[in-house]
Protein backbone atom coordinates (compact mmCIF):
# COMPACT_ATOMS: atom_id res chain seq x y z
CA UNK A 1 0.00 0.00 0.00
CA UNK A 2 1.48 3.08 -0.86
CA UNK A 3 1.69 5.89 1.24
CA UNK A 4 0.18 8.79 -1.07
CA UNK A 5 -2.93 10.47 -1.09
CA UNK A 6 -5.67 9.54 -3.77
CA UNK A 7 -6.74 13.16 -3.58
CA UNK A 8 -3.77 15.74 -3.53
CA UNK A 9 -0.85 13.20 -3.94
CA UNK A 10 0.94 14.28 -0.72
CA UNK A 11 3.85 11.76 0.19
CA UNK A 12 6.38 11.13 2.96
CA UNK A 13 9.02 13.82 3.30
CA UNK A 14 12.56 14.04 4.46
CA UNK A 15 14.21 15.58 8.16
CA UNK A 16 16.46 15.33 10.29
CA UNK A 17 15.92 13.88 14.37
CA UNK A 18 17.99 16.23 16.10
CA UNK A 19 19.29 14.57 19.32
CA UNK A 20 19.86 17.26 22.51
CA UNK A 21 21.37 17.51 25.67
CA UNK A 22 18.49 18.43 28.39
CA UNK A 23 17.30 20.89 29.91
CA UNK A 24 19.37 20.58 33.09
CA UNK A 25 22.75 20.11 31.07
CA UNK A 26 25.87 22.07 31.77
CA UNK A 27 25.89 22.98 28.05
CA UNK A 28 23.58 22.68 26.07
CA UNK A 29 24.14 21.47 22.48
CA UNK A 30 23.32 18.84 20.09
CA UNK A 31 24.56 15.27 20.37
CA UNK A 32 23.38 13.94 16.91
CA UNK A 33 21.26 14.07 13.63
CA UNK A 34 19.78 10.74 12.15
CA UNK A 35 17.37 10.69 8.90
CA UNK A 36 14.11 10.35 9.18
CA UNK A 37 10.75 10.02 7.17
CA UNK A 38 7.88 12.37 7.88
CA UNK A 39 4.63 10.24 6.94
CA UNK A 40 1.31 12.07 5.84
CA UNK A 41 -1.37 10.97 8.16
CA UNK A 42 -3.86 8.51 5.45
CA UNK A 43 -7.30 7.65 6.24
CA UNK A 44 -9.03 4.58 4.58
CA UNK A 45 -12.05 6.04 3.25
CA UNK A 46 -15.35 4.42 1.33
CA UNK A 47 -16.79 7.20 -1.92
CA UNK A 48 -18.41 7.29 -4.60
CA UNK A 49 -15.96 7.85 -7.76
CA UNK A 50 -18.02 8.16 -10.97
CA UNK A 51 -20.81 6.42 -9.67
CA UNK A 52 -18.80 3.32 -8.39
CA UNK A 53 -17.98 2.69 -4.84
CA UNK A 54 -14.52 2.75 -4.06
CA UNK A 55 -11.89 2.58 -1.02
CA UNK A 56 -9.43 5.42 -1.08
CA UNK A 57 -6.40 6.50 1.26
CA UNK A 58 -6.73 10.35 2.09
CA UNK A 59 -4.67 12.45 4.66
CA UNK A 60 -6.61 14.32 7.08
CA UNK A 61 -6.31 17.95 5.43
CA UNK A 62 -8.33 16.40 2.32
CA UNK A 63 -11.21 15.16 4.64
CA UNK A 64 -11.20 18.51 6.90
CA UNK A 65 -11.03 20.73 3.94
CA UNK A 66 -13.97 18.62 2.65
CA UNK A 67 -12.36 17.83 -1.10
CA UNK A 68 -14.06 14.15 -0.64
CA UNK A 69 -17.43 13.38 0.27
CA UNK A 70 -17.42 10.79 2.86
CA UNK A 71 -20.38 8.29 2.65
CA UNK A 72 -21.45 5.58 0.63
CA UNK A 73 -24.99 4.15 0.44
Amino acid sequence: MSKHCDQCGKGPSFGRQVARLGVRAQHRRVKGRTSRKFYPNLQSIRTVVDGTPKKLQVCTSCLKAGKVARKVH
